[in-house]
């Protein structure tokens, strides 16, 4: 709050309204106005009202007006005399001149340029730096073309940062990058009289091979990427078959493959091949071969008894 104030009352001081310049130059055409009119009709009447004239035509040239964006250094005889601000603000004809300065935010576009990165790849960049001018003095004596000179070391500084890192940094930490231009530039320019807001780097235009061989490395990473995923399920799921079998019992399990062979069969057409192995069905081979024995016995026993031939011919 203290430096704010000492701020304001600093640039009261500085912004000097005396009207004196318009008040000497009319008071100049009141007085020779009136002895115009005390010697009329007398000879010096012409001379008296010409220089009273005269002193009304410098008046308007005595006043100038800032908008409220701008302020001005009066120079009197070329020499800093003093500034002022927005508004109405006197100066003395033909002794002093003034400059004014926009102290807006300005937006300047750096021109795109090829770059050269740390790792030898070529691309093409431009910046927009963001401004404002703090000193009105500095910017107005210290440096001339305030803007075309703060560009151009901005587009300097661009390709000196850019020159020392490589592509894959220049990609992935463009803020960095940008802040690291806005100290250079503000570093450099502290003595313009201009604050650098900010730095923005707008477009990283690559060669169209570059883009090509980035898009094949997204690629290959995203493939990665998914293989590692499905690998992982895969494993999941033999993991939790594995526990799973370990808790199925053989006739579980058979009944298992029954279902998945009653889920798979909708259509009718098609000709299905299902290995078991031998140890799942092994009890029901098993429990089919003593069935079928069991059956072949009980029809041998049905069966009536046939006398030999022998003793058929005998008798």
């Amino acid at each position: 709050m203290s430096e704010n104030l000492h701020i304001e009352t600093r640039k009261g001081s500085e912004y000097s309204g005396s009207p004196a310049p318009f008040a000497f130059f009319l008071i100049l055409f009141i007085i020779f106005i009136a002895l115009a009119a005390l010697v009329f009709p007398d000879p010096l009447a012409a001379m008296f009202s010409g220089v009273a004239f005269l002193c009304l035509l410098v008046l308007p040239f005595t006043v100038a007006i800032n908008k409220e964006w701008e302020e001005a250094i009066i120079l009197r005889f070329g020499k800093f005399q003093r500034l002022v601000g927005p508004g109405f603000f006197f100066k003395w004809p033909l002794a002093e001149s003034f400059l004014k300065q926009d102290k807006r935010i300005i937006t300047l576009d750096v021109a795109r340029q090829e770059v050269m990165t740390k790792d030898n790849i070529s691309v093409s960049i431009d910046a927009v730096v963001f401004m404002r001018v703090v000193n009105t003095k500095d910017s107005l004596v210290n440096i001339q073309n305030l803007w075309n000179s703060v560009m151009k070391h901005a587009q300097t500084t661009m390709r000196d940062v850019v020159g020392n890192v490589e592509l894959d940094d220049l990609l992935a930490r463009r803020e960095e990058i940008a802040e690291r231009i806005e100290q250079v530039v503000e570093g450099e320019t502290q003595g313009w009289g201009v604050d650098i807001i900010s730095v923005k780097l707008q477009n990283v235009e690559l060669p169209e091979d570059m883009k090509r061989v980035i898009a094949r490395q997204a690629e290959a990473e995203r493939e990665k990427r998914a293989v590692i995923i499905k690998s992982e399920g895969e494993l999941t799921a033999a993991t939790n078959l594995e526990k799973a079998v370990q808790q199925m019992s053989n006739r579980a399990m058979y009944l298992r493959t029954l279902s998945s062979l009653e889920d798979i069969s909708y259509d009718p057409s098609n000709t299905i091949v299902f290995a078991l192995p031998m140890d799942v069905v092994k009890g029901e081979i098993i429990g089919l071969s003593a069935f079928a024995k069991a059956s072949g016995e009980r029809s041998t026993e049905r069966l009536p008894r046939r006398e030999p031939r022998e003793k058929s011919e005998q008798t």
